[in-house]
Parts: structure tokens; sequence; C-alpha cells
């Protein structure tokens, strides 16, 4: 046995437990996924064939599992380092887009002085998430590469691990202060870093 690997597992098993009672305790829906290891990404019930390349629930029935108290859902990453999967629509949404929109998106909602938890993946998509409610303006829904994560949906949180990398906050809900802020503010930042990602995108052109 590898002493060294297996003590890294163990403390990575007790920092995701950390972080899902963090998250459970300020009411994000969170329940587990499957996750990555030599074979590929393991954790689905046996019962199921469905395959992927990303972290997908470990039941059918996850949405079963978003009742579980705290003890329940400490206790599903005793053993095992599962991706820790948000479950949207409940009371929580998410607005996913590529790097380059999110880099000029955070920087606009810095200007509007308007706090947001902001994730990003390994392989460069980023998650915006805000209250529930509101639907994607026709403009972002328009736009390449834009999704929004609403009722029914559910997204991968930090610190889940990809082959090449591990989901990270960008914004860390704790800094502030576990409030989301309304849809509308998120998408008119949006909005403006998609103005200026096309109008960067001319100037490249053009120059």
């Amino acid at each position: 046995m590898d002493l060294a690997a297996e003590g890294w597992r163990n403390a990575f098993r007790i920092e995701l437990r950390v972080q899902v009672l963090e998250l459970a305790s300020h009411g994000w829906p969170v329940f587990p996924g499957t996750y990555p290891s030599a074979d590929g990404w393991v954790g689905r019930e046996s019962s199921t064939d469905e395959t992927g390349q990303g972290p997908l629930p470990v039941r059918r029935d996850w949405r079963e599992l978003l009742s579980a108290d705290a003890d329940d859902v400490a206790g599903w990453w005793t053993t095992h380092p599962y991706s820790v999967l948000l479950a949207t629509g409940e009371g929580i949404e998410a607005i996913e887009v590529n790097a380059d929109l999110g880099r000029r998106a955070a920087i606009a909602l810095r200007a509007l002085a308007t706090p947001t938890p902001i994730a990003a993946t390994p392989h460069g998509r980023w998650y915006f998430f805000t209250e529930a409610g509101q639907r994607l303006s026709e403009e972002l829904a328009a736009a390449d590469g834009v999704r929004l994560h609403a009722a029914g949906s559910w997204l991968p949180l930090p610190p889940s691990t990809f082959p090449n990398g591990v989901l990270h906050w960008r914004v860390k809900p704790r800094l502030c202060g576990w409030r989301l802020p309304e849809p509308a503010h998120v998408q008119d930042a949006l909005i403006t870093g998609l103005h200026r990602l096309h109008g960067d995108r001319v100037l490249t052109a053009t120059g």
C-alpha cells in the first residue's frame, strides 16, 4: 500500500465532508456524484448502465437524497471521495458560461459591487450562482455556450475532482455572506461581458 497516497485520499475525504457540511448547513442542496479513478468515473449504482465523461449522480433517484439530514449528508463522504453535486431550482440556480465570458462578467460584477459566488472547472467552464426564478434573457439564451441550470438540473461544486484538475471557487460563497444575488444583476453583468468579448474579438481581428 502506498501510505502517502492513502493519507492524501483520507485527507481529501475529510476536506470534502467539511465543505459539504458547510454547503448543506447554508441550505445548498448537495448530494454525491461519481468521481474519477484509474478505471474512469466510478461510484454509480450497478443497476444503471449510464456512463459519462464527467460527474453523474450516484443514484437514479437523486432527488430523494435532497431531504437527507446533516448526519446522512456527512455519511455519504465517509468512505468515498464522491463529487459534490448541487441540485438547482431548489432556491438556487446557476448560469454556466465559458471562461472568456466568465472573466469579463466577473469584472463587471465587481464594478457593480454585486458579490456573487462563482466556481470554475479545470476545463474552462464557469458557474455563476443566483437566486432562482428567472429565465435567461434572449441575448444570453442565443449566446454560444451559455446554459441556465434551473429546476431538475444539477452541476458539480468544489472541491470535486476531474482527471485534469479540481473544480475551484473563484468567489467563495462565504465571501458573499452566503447571500445569492438576484438573477437580473448577474445576467446584466454577463451581457456586459458578452459585449466586451465581442468587442475584443473585433479589435483583434482588425488590429
